[in-house]
């Protein structure tokens, strides 16, 4: 587990397999499940110190990914519109989960 989280952060993987298993799949799952967990925080009143972690428990993920997925944009060898795609929608996809 920790040579994958540094090989990803370092962008050591191929390209598709940081966009598409980190920060698609895996950014998707980890994001919706602690949505839920927010919702039901909140749907439970719970104080704010509990809510604000289980909002922000997905952060440091989405910055693991959103850094892999740029590091293997830069090794990627093929046409560089794919890892230019690659980057924008990484981006717009990790603020978009993060903010909700």
């Amino acid at each position: 587990m920790t040579r994958t989280i540094r090989a990803l952060w370092n962008g050591e993987l191929p390209l598709a397999v940081a966009f598409w298993r980190y920060a698609i799949v895996w950014g998707l799952v980890i994001n919706i499940a602690t949505s839920a967990m927010t919702l039901v925080a909140v749907l439970a009143d719970a104080p704010v110190w509990i809510l604000v972690p289980v909002y922000l428990l997905p952060t440091p993920y989405n910055i693991l990914v959103l850094v892999g997925v740029f590091q293997s944009a830069a090794r990627y060898e093929g046409p560089r519109k794919w890892a230019d795609l690659a980057r924008l929608v990484t981006v717009v996809e990790m603020a978009i989960l993060t903010a909700t």
